[in-house]
């Protein structure tokens, strides 16, 4: 069965998936496809799901949340929004880089610094976003020559 109950152990907890009615059933809903899944409360009026029956998916109640120290932290480190080059001096051991809103151009300075100083990112893949936006600065093409060429 995929639904973990939330356990203490320690200071660890293991979070409950909540899953919409029948996303077991559709790809629509998320059948293979996390970004789908998402949550809606069951409304129908013989919903099994809604009556709380046993061998159902868990329904979104009070009690569910993690503990106070343990909200908003990423793999045991507390999350930093990175905006800067500077903000990457300003990290201790026990925080973890996010990088913000911002653009292209300074998320490719952002991740060779990271790259250079070894820092992980957790919202971007350091080698493959380089990888990705080097090869594009080299061709020096854009979306719109490439295209006006073919007409």
């Amino acid at each position: 069965m995929g639904f973990l109950l939330q356990i203490k152990m320690g200071e660890k907890f293991k979070m409950v998936k909540f899953l919409r009615r029948t996303s077991n059933r559709y790809s629509k809903l998320g059948k293979g496809r996390k970004k789908k899944q998402k949550w809606r409360k069951p409304r129908g009026r013989d919903n099994k799901m809604r009556e709380k029956r046993k061998g159902y998916p868990v329904v979104v109640t009070i009690g569910h949340k993690k503990g106070e120290r343990l909200r908003g932290i990423i793999k045991n480190k507390k999350p930093i929004m990175i905006r800067s080059i500077k903000d990457f001096e300003k990290l201790k051991k026990n925080e973890i880089a996010v990088i913000g809103n911002i653009g292209k151009k300074k998320k490719i300075e952002l991740a060779k610094k990271a790259k250079d100083m070894k820092i992980q990112i957790h919202n971007l893949n350091i080698e493959k976003f380089l990888k990705e936006n080097i090869k594009k600065q080299k061709t020096g093409k854009k979306k719109s020559e490439v295209s006006g060429k073919k007409k």
